[in-house]
C-alpha cells in the first residue's frame, strides 16, 4: 500500500495549485490593463509602474506581518482571509476607479486590497506543500510543480484577458477583474474544507535570529530579491514593451510577450518538477541566471522586433527556477524554518518584484539611458528599462556563485573530532 498521507493530502494539493492561479490573477491582470489605463484614464509610465511598486510593497507588509503569526495560528484562518481579500481586490478594482472622484485612487485601493491576498498565499501556499508527506529527494521537484501552476494561471489570465477584451471592447474592461475573481471565490470554498498539516511548534522551530546569522541564508535573501526582480520585470512590463516599443498590435504583444513567457516559464518549472531529482540545484538557478541575463540584453538592444520578442519570451524558461529554486535550497538547508523562513524568503522576493518593474517603469518614462532613435532604437524608453533590468538575472549569477561557494566551504571544513 502506499503512504496513506499521499491520498489524504491530495485535496490540500490541489487547493494549493489553485491558490498559486490566483496569485497569478492578482499579479498580472493589471500590467495588461496598462494600456487602458493609459488611454482611458491618461496614468503615465512611472504611474503605472508605481501600481506594480504598490502591489508588491503590500506584499511584502503582509508577509512581514504574516511570519510572526502563522506559526502559531496555524494555516486555515490565513489561507481563508487571502482569498477574501483576492476576491475584494478584484471587485474594487472593476467598480473603484468609477467610484472615486480620482481614477488612480481607485485602482491603488484595489490593488492594496489584493495584495494583502496575494502576500498571505505567497507566505502560506509553499510551507504547506513542503510540509506535505513525500521523500525528501522529491521535494524539490515537487515545489517546483507547485509554482509551475502560477505560470499556467498568468497564461490563462493573459489569453483570457486578452481574448475577452478584444471582443468586449475596452469600454466593458471592467467585467474582466469581476470575472476573474470567480477563481479565488472557489479557493476560499476549497481552503474552507482540505485538511491541512500543522505548523512547526515554537520549540522546534530555527528562530529568525539564528537564520539571519548563517552566510547561506543571507545569500538566499539576495538570491530571492534578484530573482523577484529577475522575473517580474520582464512579466510585468512586457506587454506594454512589444504594444508600443516593437510596435505590434495588443493581442499578438500579449500573446508573443507575456503569455509565451508564462508558457516557457510553465515548462521549464514542469520539466524540473518530473526530472529534478538528477539534475544538481544551485548550479542550475545559476546557469538561469546566465540566460536571463543574456535574454534581458537581447530583449533591450536587439533591432529586430521578432528577436526582441524572442528575448522577452524566453526570458520565461530562463527564470523559471529561480524563485522556486531558492525556496528549495533553503527549506533543504533549514527543514525547520517554518512558516517564518518562508515568510522572510517571501518578503525580499516582493522586494525584488516591486523595485524591479518600478524602476523599469522610471527609467523609461524618464528615457534616462539614450534619447528616440538612439542606441537603442525605436521604443527606447522601455528599452531602456528592461536595459537597466539586466541588472537583476546578472546578480543572480554572482550570488549563486557565491552560494556555491559558501556550501563547498562547509562541506570541505572537517567536522571536530570527538573526544
Amino acid at each position: 500500500m502506499g503512504d496513506p498521507g499521499l491520498t489524504t493530502f491530495d485535496h490540500t494539493r490541489r487547493a494549493c495549485y489553485a491558490g498559486y492561479v490566483t496569485q497569478a490573477i492578482v499579479n498580472n491582470l493589471a500590467p495588461l490593463l496598462f494600456i487602458v489605463f493609459q488611454t482611458r484614464y491618461q496614468v503615465p509610465y512611472e504611474m503605472l509602474g508605481r501600481l506594480v511598486l504598490l502591489n508588491f510593497a503590500t506584499q511584502l507588509v503582509t508577509d512581514l506581518i504574516a511570519v510572526k503569526v502563522v506559526d502559531r495560528t496555524g494555516y486555515r484562518v490565513p489561507l481563508v482571509l487571502a482569498h477574501v481579500f483576492s476576491v475584494a481586490g478584484l471587485t474594487l478594482l472593476a467598480v473603484a476607479p468609477s467610484a472615486l472622484p480620482s481614477p488612480y485612487a481607485g485602482l491603488a485601493v484595489a490593488v492594496v486590497v489584493y495584495g494583502i491576498g496575494g502576500g498571505l498565499l505567497e507566505v502560506l501556499v509553499s510551507p504547506v506543500v513542503d510540509a506535505l508527506p513525500a521523500p525528501a529527494e522529491h521535494r524539490a521537484a515537487r515545489m517546483s510543480l507547485l509554482h509551475s501552476f502560477y505560470c499556467w494561471g498568468q497564461v490563462a489570465v493573459v489569453l483570457g484577458t486578452t481574448l475577452v477584451l478584444a471582443w468586449i471592447g475596452d469600454a466593458a474592461w471592467q467585467a474582466l477583474p469581476l470575472l476573474w475573481a470567480l477563481v479565488p471565490l472557489a479557493g476560499l470554498v476549497l481552503f474552507l474544507r482540505v485538511p491541512l498539516p500543522a505548523t512547526v511548534p515554537d520549540e522546534h522551530r530555527t528562530g529568525l535570529g539564528a537564520l539571519l546569522r548563517t552566510p547561506f541564508f543571507a545569500a538566499a535573501l539576495l538570491l530571492m530579491l534578484c530573482a523577484g526582480a529577475a522575473e517580474l520585470t520582464m512579466s510585468q512590463w512586457s506587454s506594454l514593451f512589444a504594444e508600443e516599443g516593437l510596435g505590434v498590435t495588443k493581442v499578438w504583444g500579449d500573446l508573443a510577450g507575456p503569455c509565451l513567457f508564462a508558457v516557457l516559464m510553465g515548462l521549464g518549472r514542469i520539466a524540473y518538477g518530473l526530472w529534478g531529482s538528477r539534475i544538481p540545484l544551485l548550479p542550475a538557478v545559476i546557469a538561469c541566471g546566465a540566460l536571463a541575463t543574456a535574454c534581458y540584453l537581447t530583449a533591450a538592444l536587439a533591432r529586430d522586433p521578432v528577436l526582441s520578442l524572442v528575448g522577452c519570451a524566453l526570458c520565461g524558461l530562463a527564470v523559471s527556477l529561480m524563485w522556486p529554486g531558492t525556496f528549495s535550497l533553503t527549506a533543504a538547508r533549514f527543514p525547520l524554518g517554518g512558516t517564518a523562513m518562508f515568510g522572510v524568503l517571501a518578503m525580499f522576493g516582493d522586494a525584488g518584484a516591486a523595485a524591479g518593474p518600478w524602476l523599469a517603469g522610471a527609467v523609461a518614462q524618464g528615457d534616462l539611458l539614450v534619447t528616440q532613435g538612439g542606441l537603442l532604437g525605436d521604443g527606447s524608453g522601455l528599452r531602456a528599462g528592461l536595459l537597466v533590468g539586466t541588472v537583476f538575472p546578472l546578480a543572480v549569477v554572482v550570488v549563486g556563485i557565491a552560494q556555491s561557494l559558501l556550501v563547498r566551504r562547509r562541506a570541505s571544513t572537517p567536522a571536530p573530532a570527538e573526544n
